[in-house]
């Protein structure tokens, strides 16, 4: 009975295995863009940040006063995200992967086309209105107009803007699957690279001439 028992067990062990490979070889998120191995060194690099000694630990840790704070949208793309990541409160850290953020736009306000290589998110509208869409890898356009209540879900990685298109500010609140999800702006990454991406490639890609090309370069020299 008792030798039985031990295979009908071990079967059992067996069937989860196979049906769950996932689960016996994880490999966590990255919280950083990269980790280099360094093999020569006894320093102490982590996948996130050093944990604060627990007796130095304080409620203030765990708080954020500012999201009812309007942002600054007063620049060229008439908008402004506030994050509250690991770095705005400390608590975060190492909690499963969460941060959250207030995102204001003037009207005509744009959020430029980017990405969080780290986070999926979702965006509720709390003021106005905004129009809000994310490309497939396959090049689909997802996007709608939200209102007031409407939300919107942004897949980890691809790329997705919102614009104000009412005639009054707008105010959203995204959560974000990562406690770093990392930013990305096509734009910014492509033509303020530095080092700068070579001309030639940028020239083929976008199928544009030298010229061109240097009058759309020179509107983000400025922002290095």
């Amino acid at each position: 009975m008792a030798r039985s028992f031990e295979l009908v067990l071990l079967a059992l062990l067996v069937a989860v295995a196979i049906a769950s490979p996932l689960a016996l070889a994880y490999d966590p998120s990255p919280l950083q863009d990269f980790c280099v191995a360094d093999t020569s060194s006894d320093a102490v690099f982590v996948n996130g940040h050093v944990c604060k000694d627990p007796s130095q630990v304080t409620a203030g840790d765990f708080a954020f006063a500012g999201l009812h704070v309007a942002g600054d949208t007063s620049n060229a793309f008439g908008s402004r995200v506030t994050l509250v990541d690991a770095r705005a409160v400390p608590g975060l850290n190492s909690l499963g992967g969460v941060s959250m953020a207030r995102l204001d736009l003037a009207p005509g306000g744009l959020n430029p086309p980017h990405t969080h290589p780290r986070a999926a998110e979702v965006l509720t509208v709390v003021e106005g209105e905004m129009r809000a869409g994310f490309l497939a890898a396959d090049g689909t356009l997802f996007a709608r107009v939200l209102s007031v209540g409407d939300a919107f879900v942004f897949p980890r990685g691809l790329v997705h803007f919102e614009f104000n298109c009412g005639d009054r500010p707008a105010v959203g609140i995204a959560g974000l699957s990562s406690q770093n999800p990392g930013l990305v702006r096509v734009a910014d990454s492509l033509f303020g690279a530095n080092p700068a991406v070579d001309d030639d490639v940028l020239a083929k890609a976008f199928r544009i001439d030298a010229a061109t090309l240097q009058r759309i370069k020179a509107q983000f020299a400025t922002k290095k």
